[in-house]
C-alpha cells in the first residue's frame, strides 16, 4: 500500500468511526492519523460490508434459596449451580449509514420490561443515544432452571415470594457488560445466513390445537413441527468468530424436579460451540472470546424437547442427558448448514412501538372473519392452572387442559364477568376466565413489538411465546409489508418484555394451556400481525414510528423478598470454613464421579461473576522439588461439575462439589477447590476457601 492510499484509507476509517459514534484516533507525533484497533480498518479491505462486535458476560443469579422462573412451581427453589448463566451480545453496524442494531440473548427465563428499562438507562449513561429503544433487542433462551424474582409485575414474582434485587442486578449488569464488550469489539465483518433441517429435537406439545388450523397453514409444518434451523454467521478476517442460531424448542429439558441453576439445552449448545469446540475459557477470556455462539428462540410456543410428551422423557428419561442430547443436536444442525450460506448485504435498520394490547382495534384485513375486532384486558383462562402436562410445571390437578379447567367455581366466576361485560365475552370468546390479571394490574399490557433488519433478514421481536402457526402468520404479514420472501423473515420470541403465549384464533378455541395463556383474547394474534405489518411498511418507506405509550415505572414499588435472605453464616460445630467434611476416594477412572463436601457458607453472599465457586485442578510437573503447580481444567461453568448447597442447622452450610471425570481426561493427580464468602452477624463478608485431598485419575 502506498502512503497516499494508506492516508486515504485511514481518513475513510475515521469518517466511518465518526458516523458510528466511535472516537477517532489521536494524531501521532508525525502528524499522521494512527489506527488504534481493528474497528478502524476500512470496511472494504476484505469485502466486508458490516462492522460487528461480540461480547459475553456472566448473568448468574442467586443459586440458593431463590424460586426458579418458568414452571411456576413453589417447590422449585434453587439449591446450587450446574452451569453459569451468560448473556451474549452482537452489535451490528452499517459503516455507510452509521445505523447499528444490538441483539442480546440471555440465559434466562424471560426478559421483563423492568430489565429492559434498566439496561437502556445504563446504556444511555455510557453511550448517550447510540443505543436506544429502537435498536436494542433483548431476548431470552427461556430456560426454566434459572432464578426468578426480577420482574416488576407481581404475577411473575409469586414463586419467589417477591422481588429479588440481587438476581435483577445480576441480569441487568451482565447484559450491559455484554453490550459494552461487543461495542469495544467492533471490527469489519462479513455476514451470511444458512439454514438446515433438524427433525429429532422438538415435538408439538399442543397438537390438538395445531390441528384446528387451516390446511394451508399446517402444510408448512408436517407433523406439526417447525424443523428449520437458521444461523447468522459472522466472519472477520476470514475466520468464523460468531453465530446466532434460531431454532424453536422450549428450554425445558431440565424438569421442575431440578433445582440446580442451568441454561438448559440452549445453553449446552452454546457451551459446545464456545468451550468444547472453540476452547473459550469463560474466566480468562471474558473480554476477548475466540467465538461467541448464541442459540436463540423463535416461534417455540408449542415446541417441546420432551419427545415422548412427558416431562423429562425423550430422548431418555434422564433430564441431564436429555439436556445434553437436545443441545448437541441443536449445535450439530447449526454446524451442518455453515457451508451452504448466502451473503447478507444492505445495511441495518430497526423500528419499535409500544401497543396497548388491552384495547387495540384490529382492522378487518387481519382478522379471520374479515370484520373489525378489539382486544381486551389481560385474563388467564382456567386451563392455565393445569400447566403444560408435556413439559411439567406448577399445574393443579383440579384443572384440565381442553376442558375449560373443569372447575364449577371458576365457571361461575367467569360467567359473572362475562355477564357484567359483553365486550369482554366478545373478545375473550370461549375462554373460561380464571384470573383477570389485567384488571388486577399483575401483568404488563402495553407491550413492545420490534422489527430489526440485518441485510435482507428481518427479525420480528415478539414479547411472547409464539406457536409455529402464529409465527408463520406474523412472518407472512411482515414479508408482504416489506416486499420480501417469507424465508427472509424470522420471529424472535421472548423479546423485550413478556406476555405469555400467542396462539392463532383457531388454536385459542381449543382451550389448551397455550390458548388459556393467550392473555388478550381471541384476536391477540391479529393485533400483533397488524402492528408488525405496520412496522414493516414504515421500514420499507423509511418512515419513523412514534414509540407509543409505555407503562409506568414500578421500580420504586418493589418489596424485597425474604426468601433466601442471609442473616449470618457459621461453620458446622467444631469445624472451620473450608474444612473437608467428606473426602474424595484415592483413585478414579474416566466416567466416575468425584464428590467432595466442604464446610461452606451461603453462596448468595457473592455471586462470583466472571469467576467460579469451584475449580478442578490437575498437578503439573515442573521438573523440580519446589511447590507443585496446579492447572485449572474445569470450573462451575463446565458441564462436568455440579455445585450443591445445603443449609445445615440454622446458619451453617454444606457445599458438595461433584466432578464427572471426562473420558478424555489425562491421567494424573487432581484436587477440587471451593471458594465462598461468609457473612458475620454485623454484616461484613469475607472470602473463604477449601481444598480437597489429592486424588488420582488413572486410565481404563
Amino acid at each position: 500500500m502506498t502512503w497516499v492510499t494508506w492516508k486515504t484509507a485511514t481518513a475513510t476509517a475515521a469518517v466511518t468511526l465518526a458516523a458510528l459514534g466511535l472516537p477517532a484516533a489521536p494524531p501521532s507525533a508525525s502528524g499522521a492519523t494512527t489506527v488504534p484497533s481493528s474497528a478502524a480498518r476500512v470496511a472494504t479491505d476484505h469485502g466486508e460490508s458490516f462492522l460487528v462486535g461480540r461480547g459475553i458476560a456472566d448473568v448468574t443469579g442467586e443459586v440458593a434459596e431463590a424460586g426458579m422462573m418458568g414452571y411456576a412451581d413453589l417447590g422449585q427453589v434453587s439449591s446450587g449451580l450446574h452451569m453459569r448463566q451468560r448473556a451474549r451480545a452482537f452489535v451490528i453496524a452499517d459503516p455507510e449509514s452509521g445505523e447499528r442494531v444490538v441483539h442480546v440473548l440471555a440465559d434466562a427465563g424471560m426478559i421483563f420490561q423492568s430489565v429492559r428499562d434498566a439496561v437502556l438507562a445504563k446504556l444511555e449513561q455510557r453511550f448517550g443515544d447510540t443505543y436506544s429503544e429502537r435498536n436494542v433487542m433483548l431476548t431470552a433462551t427461556h430456560t426454566h432452571a434459572a432464578p426468578g424474582g426480577f420482574s416488576h409485575h407481581t404475577l411473575y414474582n409469586v414463586t419467589t415470594l417477591g422481588y429479588h434485587g440481587k438476581t435483577f442486578r445480576a441480569l441487568v449488569d451482565g447484559i450491559v457488560s455484554s453490550i459494552v464488550r461487543a461495542d469495544a469489539d467492533l471490527a469489519p465483518a462479513e455476514l451470511s445466513l444458512s439454514t438446515s433441517e433438524l427433525t429429532n429435537a422438538n415435538v408439538n406439545r399442543s397438537k390438538t390445537a395445531f390441528d384446528r388450523n387451516p390446511e394451508a397453514d399446517k402444510a408448512h409444518f408436517p407433523g406439526g413441527v417447525d424443523t428449520r434451523s437458521t444461523t447468522l454467521q459472522v466472519t472477520r478476517g476470514g475466520e468464523l468468530d460468531g453465530v446466532i442460531n434460531w431454532f424453536p424448542v422450549h428450554a425445558t429439558s431440565m424438569s421442575t424436579d431440578n433445582t440446580l441453576v442451568s441454561p438448559d439445552n440452549k445453553g449446552y449448545a452454546e457451551y459446545v460451540w464456545e468451550r468444547l469446540a472453540g476452547g473459550v475459557d469463560y474466566v480468562e477470556d471474558s473480554d476477548d472470546p475466540g467465538v461467541v455462539a448464541s442459540f436463540a428462540q423463535t416461534n417455540s410456543g408449542d415446541m417441546s424437547p420432551n419427545l415422548n410428551l412427558r416431562p423429562s422423557d425423550g430422548p431418555t428419561t434422564d433430564q441431564f442427558e436429555n439436556t445434553r442430547i437436545i443441545g448437541t443436536r441443536t449445535y450439530d444442525a447449526a454446524r451442518r448448514g455453515l457451508d451452504d450460506d448466502r451473503a447478507l448485504t444492505g445495511g441495518v435498520d430497526s423500528r419499535i412501538v409500544y401497543v396497548d394490547l388491552a384495547n387495540t382495534a384490529v382492522r378487518p384485513e387481519f382478522t379471520p372473519d374479515g370484520k373489525p375486532h378489539t382486544t381486551c384486558p389481560a385474563a388467564l383462562g382456567a386451563a392455565f392452572a393445569a400447566g403444560s402436562t408435556e413439559d411439567g410445571g406448577g399445574g393443579l390437578p383440579i384443572f384440565k387442559e381442553g376442558k375449560d379447567g373443569g372447575n364449577p367455581a371458576v365457571a361461575a366466576i367467569s360467567e359473572a364477568l362475562y355477564t357484567a361485560s359483553p365486550a369482554l365475552r366478545a373478545c375473550q370468546g370461549s375462554k373460561e376466565i380464571l384470573l383477570p390479571v389485567g384488571a388486577l394490574d399483575m401483568v404488563q399490557q402495553k407491550l413492545p413489538v420490534q422489527l430489526v433488519r440485518v441485510g435482507d433478514l428481518y427479525l420480528v421481536g415478539m414479547p411472547a411465546e409464539v406457536t409455529v402457526v402464529s409465527g408463520l402468520r406474523l412472518r407472512q404479514a411482515v414479508a408482504e409489508a416489506v416486499g420480501t420472501d417469507i424465508d427472509h423473515v424470522l420471529v424472535q420470541g421472548y423479546a423485550n418484555a413478556y406476555a405469555h403465549y400467542l396462539t392463532t384464533p383457531e388454536e385459542y378455541d381449543a382451550k389448551e394451556y397455550e390458548g388459556a395463556s393467550t392473555l388478550f383474547g381471541r384476536y391477540e394474534l391479529p393485533a400483533f400481525m397488524q402492528t408488525a405489518a405496520d412496522l414493516g411498511a414504515a421500514m420499507r418507506d423509511g418512515v419513523d414510528v412514534p414509540l407509543g405509550e409505555k407503562e409506568r415505572d414500578r421500580s420504586a414499588e418493589q418489596l424485597p423478598s425474604l426468601q433466601g435472605a442471609v442473616v449470618a453464616d457459621a461453620p458446622p460445630l467444631g469445624k472451620s470454613y473450608g474444612d473437608v467434611l467428606t473426602a474424595p476416594a484415592a483413585t478414579y477412572r474416566p466416567a466416575d464421579q468425584v464428590s467432595v463436601t466442604f464446610a461452606g457458607a451461603h453462596p448468595d453472599n457473592d455471586l462470583h461473576h466472571e469467576g467460579s465457586y469451584l475449580t478442578v485442578e490437575r498437578r503439573v510437573s515442573t521438573g523440580s522439588t519446589t511447590e507443585p503447580r496446579w492447572e485449572r481444567i474445569a470450573d462451575d461453568g463446565d458441564w462436568s461439575t455440579k455445585f450443591h448447597w445445603q443449609r445445615y442447622g440454622v446458619a451453617a452450610s454444606k457445599v458438595t462439589i461433584t466432578w464427572d471425570v471426562p473420558e478424555d481426561v489425562a491421567p494424573g493427580s487432581y484436587r477440587i477447590r471451593y471458594f465462598g464468602d461468609a457473612r458475620s452477624l454485623l454484616g461484613s463478608v469475607r472470602s473463604i476457601s477449601g481444598t480437597s485431598p489429592t486424588f488420582a485419575v488413572v486410565g481404563r
